[in-house]
């Protein structure tokens, strides 16, 4: 029920939010990069419900970031819920034009499709001495409606900006996932003919799941450039998206929580491994995804899903 789910995302937004008591500075960043890009990979599992994958996150990451970049340096706006807004709904508008010629290809052509847009970006990007080129640019913190936090409190306040976000998109897309729409994405991942039979437009389906993931990747990019204080071509790589289809099949697509679970999980393993072993880390990593993927082959999500015998 409903009122289960608020209550849910009221005790996740109190756990978290209560990390910036106790953290230190490096891991509330660490766990605020995690998270911001646990809402990229929110996006990817919408879409993996309804049986495609997009290689090519990066986009939407990388102009969620240039757009937040940019106003605050041409427009001189700072204020993170503007910045916020403002980035959604560039990515909202770029989601709306692609979304619907991409929501009829399927299998590797969906997801070649979505890394070339991706790289496409990254090249102009790279090309473009205006935007700082390969090097790409910064930006001043963020304030918060007037308030201009600095060192640790600006660590604090953006960290709980961050698990705000999160819970709010999180417990929103649970809805959705949960509503007809979201259902009959389930639905076309098994038989999209029957869905049609049905009354129900499967490219409209996959056309919304993009469109949500545009957004998602928006406002996981605009966090992350107010969290690094510096942008590049890099968001729009291949190994950036790649790093995101990595944490949507950790988590598997069966649970919201278990996406962001897996982003924190990511993340500070690839930090520690770096640290033990910075020669050898990717080799550590990739021992890692192995054995999860190997022991849970649908991901973390299916733990709770086998304890609770339903959906989290």
């Amino acid at each position: 029920m409903r009122y289960v789910l608020f209550l849910y995302a009221a005790i996740a937004f109190v756990v978290l939010a209560a990390g910036s008591i106790i953290l230190p500075d490096w891991a509330m960043f660490l766990f605020a990069m995690a998270l911001a890009k646990g809402l990229v990979c929110l996006g990817i599992v919408a879409m993996m419900r309804g049986g495609v994958v997009s290689f090519g996150q990066g986009l939407y990451y990388c102009i969620g970031a240039y757009t937040a970049t940019l106003a605050a340096n041409m427009w001189g706006l700072s204020d993170i819920f503007l910045l916020t807004l403002l980035s959604s709904a560039v990515c909202l508008i770029v989601g709306v034009i692609f979304g619907p010629m991409l929501a009829t290809y399927r299998g590797i052509f969906f997801a070649m499709l979505t890394l070339a847009l991706s790289m496409v970006l990254y090249g102009t990007l790279s090309k473009m001495s205006v935007l700082g080129g390969s090097d790409g640019l910064n930006i001043a913190p963020p304030t918060f409606l007037g308030w201009a936090p600095e060192g640790r409190d600006l660590q604090t306040a953006l960290y709980i900006y961050v698990v705000a976000i999160v819970v709010i998109a999180g417990t929103l897309m649970r809805i959705y996932f949960d509503s007809e729409q979201g259902l009959f994405t389930l639905a076309t991942r098994d038989n999209e003919l029957r869905v049609e039979y049905l009354g129900a437009s499967v490219r409209k389906v996959m056309a919304y799941n993009y469109i949500f993931a545009a957004v998602l990747g928006g406002l996981g990019g605009t966090i992350a450039v107010l969290a690094l204080g510096h942008v590049d071509p890099e968001f729009a790589f291949w190994t950036t998206s790649g790093e995101f289809v990595f944490v949507a099949i950790l988590a598997g697509y069966m649970s919201v929580p278990a996406v962001f679970v897996a982003a924190i999980i990511l993340e500070v393993v690839r930090s520690f491994s770096n640290l033990y072993f910075p020669n050898t880390w990717q080799l550590s990593l990739g021992i890692f995804l192995l054995i999860v993927i190997v022991t849970l082959p649908n991901g973390l999500g299916s733990l709770l899903s086998r304890r609770k015998g339903g959906k989290t």
